[in-house]
């Protein structure tokens, strides 16, 4: 197997040239760096037959799966809202110098598909999520998590209508995307989500950094890394389960902890056992989506529209123009 977790313009073409390979492959969130990559790597896991799960952790968190369980059973009622959202107080990337790349960073392999840059001293190793040439934003970084929790809570797949408002607002740097956004997901059945973005916030926030709070006519549930919360219609807390091992830092960008072991256990069961994944591609690929649209709805500025048949949007020139990216020529992934 081979596991995929470079930055995020190398996912879906690495995956790709992994399942040619012959290879089952873990790709970090999202799996890709624009839609066109998503329905590529959708069609090379249909083509080749391999295992192929991202790295959405939470999928395999205990309380996060009892919780959805106990949604479907009925718990909260018929549910019909999830509220995804992301705290932190991230600082200024500040405006890059270029330098000499360092000897220890092969810069040609780094940018692999993506169209060649000068190498600058505010790029790597984490600031690249915030270029467009390399990342996709806070949406991505953070809200395919939370999103994902939300859309699996909710039981929906593609949208309706995406709609997005932001803007950059801490500090004038190279950051290339907004910094604070909201987006909201319509879906079939009146059911919603709302995706809050506070990249570079103003203030410490109240309540956790990061979760998904998931609203149903007969109460709501709050899910975040560590544990579930069960509230009442009242507002009242019913029950708390909480994960065995506990997240001190919610925001902590290096990613590592237990939800990984598990994910990562999940995917070798897949593989020795034919358990089912988790987070598999296919699904993985339509929470991935969803941050797409949200990026692309706040590019336009305007509602997107999309079939929910085939995931494209609809009579939107504008929009559509987001759907790929150009490549480095030669480098450009193939099925």
């Amino acid at each position: 197997a081979v596991f995929i977790a470079t930055p995020e313009h190398w996912h879906a073409p690495m995956a790709i040239m992994a399942l040619q390979a012959g290879k089952h492959v873990y790709v970090e969130k999202p799996c890709s760096h624009n839609l066109l990559e998503n329905e590529m790597l959708v069609a090379a896991q249909k083509k080749y037959g391999k295992k192929v799960q991202m790295g959405n952790q939470q999928r395999s968190a205990k309380t996060s799966i009892q919780a959805i369980k106990e949604i479907r059973d009925g718990i909260i009622g018929e549910v019909f809202k999830g509220e995804a959202y992301y705290s932190n107080n991230r600082k200024s990337i500040g405006i890059g110098k270029k330098i000499n790349v360092p000897k220890t960073l092969d810069w040609d392999l780094w940018q692999g598909p993506a169209p060649r840059k000068d190498y600058k001293d505010n790029i790597h190793p984490y600031n690249w999520h915030w270029f467009k040439n390399w990342g996709t934003g806070e949406v991505h970084n953070n809200g395919t998590h939370e999103i994902d929790i939300c859309r699996w809570a909710l039981g929906v797949d593609l949208p309706k209508s995406v709609t997005s408002f932001g803007g950059k607002y801490a500090y004038k740097d190279d950051w290339e995307f907004v910094d604070n956004q909201q987006v909201t997901y319509q879906f079939d059945n009146d059911k919603f989500i709302t995706w809050t973005g506070h990249s570079r916030g103003i203030m410490q926030p109240k309540k956790p950094g990061r979760g998904a709070t998931i609203y149903g006519s007969k109460g709501a549930i709050a899910l975040s890394r560590n544990d579930y919360k069960l509230y009442g219609l009242d507002g009242k807390l019913i029950k708390t389960l909480k994960e065995a091992n506990q997240s001190v830092d919610l925001t902590d960008t290096r990613g590592a902890g237990d939800l990984d072991g598990m994910h990562i256990a999940n995917f070798f069961d897949s593989i020795r056992k034919d358990e089912k994944l988790h987070s598999p591609i296919k699904d993985a690929g339509i929470t991935t989506a969803l941050c797409h649209y949200g990026n692309i709805a706040q590019d336009v500025e305007h509602t997107i529209h999309i079939d929910t048949k085939n995931g494209k949007i609809i009579n939107d020139k504008p929009a559509m123009k987001h759907w790929g990216r150009e490549y480095e020529k030669g480098w450009e992934p193939k099925l």
